[in-house]
């Protein structure tokens, strides 16, 4: 396959375009929100099934408070939302190093992307049936979506050293999270229009997640090749593909750039996962949250519309991240060309630092220092995000194992997030209080910065200097 063809690279841009729409109204924006609204209503209803409806709507429990039922056990939701996706992680976890590896022995890694793009895509679209009585059944596709999505990426991402040479990785890298950050962010804006200004359930939003997922990546798949080293599929091909995987681990394990970086890797993206998985949390619970001391002199409406306000507040801060996200993509990628990867990379995880102590400090009511606070995490996410992928095509041998390769990169990724999200939740238990959870993780940015140092400069990743 001809590398550099301008047909192909804008057809596996326009992934990420299809893709992303899952990633910021179903991981980050509405249903988080949609999720503690209808478990909490669910609750209310459930412990006071006599009182009226206004005296339901005006009761706020705690957010540990409200539990539901799952397969039998009573849990709080919030802790039933984690989980599910640590579970969902943990499966793409243990499933991509065996697909991708039968992917790369059967040139079969075009299948399997879409494979686990439908999966996602109909799952999203079965949250319409969400059901907060019936959590068992309303968490699968919830559950589902999440490995459709991840896993999908792993097959999609391992194309982009097939697709282009290294000297247009961080470029084309950093174009396709652009096109993602616009394509998620337009539907958002629609899903918002749909539900506060024509007044239609937001419930249709998750149906048009996995409608555009499905439409936008036809682009795609028309002009990905199905098999670019003309592999043949044969019998056994589990335990060949499997065979397969345990040659590229014992390859992977020889080249010293590439464990050092996948090591770096694992804990600065730990710290910038957390980060995007919990930045919603914290701010509803901490910045846009009503004082006690005045929640008890406002009425019930007075309680609402603030609830009101805090949401579209969320709202805005979430969609300045993508705009600021697809600009730090383009911003980082252009950096990089001059001074190299690894001292772009290290500037960029210098920043999420300094941001991470500013939230710390941010006080409650603090809108105007959040939407800074989001400008800041928007331009780093996006130049990290972007960065981090391309710099580790670079660093791969010249192999035809890259499903297998990029597995690795994956695995790293989600065992980080479990472990992020955990680590999380249990400095918020042993501090008792969500800020600590927010300054420590500095930890992870400050490891995986002192383990970039280590990263020996090849030229794929040393000072690129345009002449």
């Amino acid at each position: 396959m001809e590398k550099g063809n301008k047909k192909i690279i804008k057809g596996w841009v326009f992934y990420d375009w299809a893709n992303s729409v899952y990633n910021l109204v179903i991981s980050s924006a509405i249903f988080p929100i949609f999720f503690e609204s209808v478990t909490t209503s669910a609750y209310k209803a459930k412990l006071h099934p006599d009182w009226s409806p206004e005296r339901l709507e005006a009761w706020s429990p705690r957010t540990e408070d409200v539990t539901s039922a799952f397969f039998g056990f009573e849990m709080s939701s919030s802790v039933l939302y984690s989980y599910v996706l640590a579970a969902s992680f943990l499966v793409v976890s243990v499933l991509s190093p065996i697909l991708s590896g039968i992917a790369d022995y059967s040139g079969k890694k075009k299948f399997f992307m879409q494979m686990f793009c439908y999966i996602g895509a109909i799952s999203c679209c079965g949250l319409f049936f969400f059901d907060a009585n019936s959590m068992t059944w309303s968490m699968i596709p919830f559950f589902l979506a999440s490995i459709g999505f991840w896993s999908s990426l792993v097959f999609y991402n391992s194309f982009l050293p097939e697709i282009a040479d290294p000297k247009d990785h961080d470029r084309i890298s950093a174009r396709g999270f652009s096109m993602g950050y616009f394509g998620s962010m337009i539907l958002l804006v629609l899903c918002l229009v749909w539900n506060k200004v024509l007044g239609y359930p937001i419930e249709y939003c998750f149906i048009f997640v996995g409608v555009w997922w499905v439409s936008f990546s036809q682009i795609t798949y028309r002009v990905l090749p199905k098999n670019v080293y003309n592999r043949k599929s044969e019998k056994g091909i589990v335990w060949k593909g499997l065979a397969e995987l345990k040659l590229v681990f014992k390859e992977f394990k020889k080249i010293k750039e590439l464990k050092r970086y996948i090591t770096s890797f694992f804990f600065f993206n730990t710290g910038v996962q957390t980060v995007m998985l919990m930045a919603t949390l914290y701010a509803s619970r901490e910045i846009f949250k009503i004082p006690e001391e005045l929640k008890s002199t406002m009425t019930a409406e007075e309680i609402s519309a603030h609830e009101g306000n805090s949401t579209a507040g969320l709202i805005i801060a979430i969609l300045l991240i993508q705009i600021l996200g697809a600009l730090g993509a383009f911003l980082i990628s252009r950096l990089s060309e001059r001074i190299g990867n690894l001292k772009a990379l290290t500037i960029v995880v210098f920043f999420w630092i300094p941001l991470c102590i500013f939230a710390y400090f941010i006080p409650v009511g603090g809108h105007l220092q959040f939407y800074f606070l989001a400008a800041g995490v928007g331009v780093v996410m996006g130049g990290v995000q972007s960065l981090s992928r391309s710099t580790y095509a670079k660093l791969l041998p010249d192999t035809q194992d890259h499903a297998s390769y990029f597995s690795f990169y994956d695995v790293t990724e989600k065992i980080g997030i479990v472990f992020g999200t955990f680590f999380f939740g249990f400095m918020e238990y042993i501090m008792d209080d969500i800020r600590a959870s927010i300054l420590s993780i500095i930890f992870f940015f400050v490891a995986g910065l002192l383990l970039l140092f280590r990263v020996p400069k090849t030229n794929a990743v040393a000072a690129q200097v345009r002449a």
